[in-house]
């Protein structure tokens, strides 16, 4: 009898622990730590630093794999995060093309995208990707308006040849068209490319206004160095991935007096005061430079912090619906992000709905310059 009572209670024990091990939050993270998008991914990795070992009670499982910059490989990855890890959420990549490679598996899986990459889907297929970063048509908005205000009659346009690239030339294409300033030329290069000199010449001899570079990371100085040492003298214009020390570091003087559309966590000590961002960013950068050393700070890292903001809302009203490894908590969890509210992360406000999963506005971005080797806030 003392026997039987033994291993009946030895049963609900091993049962009981195996339930905490399922309660786990198990979260896969896709990110580009080797090739092209290196310069991304590491970072964002680096933001998992700062992440608590629970939210709302429940553990974190993290379960980080490496892209390789590879759309395909990204896509192996998505596909073991859902069939053999049994992930709530996937966080990545940081590279467009293998965060969209992501996202069909994403939606087959019924499984939260937290995408760290603007990636951009036709409507309907992003029900379950939701992006940290903002979108290249608000950053596009962004650069068109200060070339409006400075008298930008016309630019060209040098950017990577995939869905990065391509999401950015539909959209500033568009809206510079809208604000009256004409698109020269649309030269485009890969990112493993090691030369631009025939697509910087061909955009030059345009005798442009303005060039707007597209491009991230470390690879945003080689377009950006191409046509400073080619003899153009005109404005020249940096996306939201390039906004890094990298560029900082590698164009030097090049990269004097040229512009860069930011988000908040590259500067965010220019930010006004009463902005809703401020103090968490400025937090997020302070203990980002203690932990990896001065003038490390980066968006990239802050994107994966803002994925942490952005799970401490929701999951506690996900809990409410189910448990951790079920498909009634994943699929609670899109619907409190969906009807969150407001969430303050270091990059802005969200507010995400059903019809709209990249939530940021205007107050998500900044227009930075590049002045004596350092960042310096353009007043709006």
């Amino acid at each position: 009898m003392k026997t039987l009572l033994r291993t009946t209670l030895l049963a609900l024990v091993l049962c009981f622990t195996a339930g905490l091990a399922q309660a786990d939050i198990t979260i896969g993270v896709d990110l580009p730590l080797t090739g092209p998008a290196a310069g991304l991914g590491i970072p964002c990795k680096n933001g998992l630093v700062f992440w608590p070992e629970s939210i709302a009670g429940e553990k974190i499982r993290l379960i980080v794999l490496d892209d390789a910059s590879d759309p395909s490989q990204a896509s192996k990855n998505a596909r073991r995060f859902i069939d053999e890890d049994k992930v709530d959420v996937i966080i990545g990549s940081a590279a467009t093309p293998a965060a969209l490679a992501m996202a069909a598996i994403a939606a087959e899986g019924q499984t939260v995208q937290l995408a760290e990459s603007p990636v951009e889907l036709p409507p309907g297929k992003d029900t379950w990707t939701f992006r940290l970063p903002q979108s290249t048509a608000l950053m596009a908005a962004g650069i068109v308006e200060h070339m409006k205000k400075t008298g930008v009659k016309s630019f060209a346009f040098i950017g990577y040849s995939d869905a990065y690239g391509e999401s950015w030339l539909k959209d500033i294409s568009r809206l510079a068209n809208d604000a009256g300033i004409k698109l020269i030329t649309a030269e485009r290069f890969g990112r493993a490319d090691t030369s631009v000199t025939a697509q910087a010449l061909k955009a030059i001899s345009g005798k442009p206004d303005a060039i707007v570079l597209v491009a991230s990371g470390s690879g945003a100085a080689m377009p950006h160095l191409a046509v400073v040492e080619r003899g153009y003298k005109g404005k020249i214009y940096q996306t939201h991935s390039a906004a890094s020390n990298d560029l900082l570091r590698l164009g030097g003087k090049s990269v004097e007096g040229s512009f860069v559309v930011s988000g908040l966590a590259v500067m965010p000590e220019g930010l006004p005061d009463g902005h809703p961002s401020k103090r968490l960013a400025v937090d997020f950068v302070q203990k980002y430079e203690k932990h990896f050393g001065p003038g490390t700070r980066n968006q990239f890292a802050a994107h994966t912090y803002d994925a942490l903001l952005v799970l401490q809302r929701a999951v506690p009203e996900a809990l409410k619906k189910g448990k951790p490894g079920t498909k009634e908590f994943r699929a609670a969890l899109r619907d409190a992000l969906e009807n969150s509210g407001e969430i303050a992360v270091t990059q802005g406000v969200f507010r995400f709905t059903q019809k709209d999963h990249f939530g940021l506005d205007a107050n998500a971005r900044m227009m930075l310059t590049i002045a004596n080797g350092n960042w310096k806030v353009v007043a709006p």
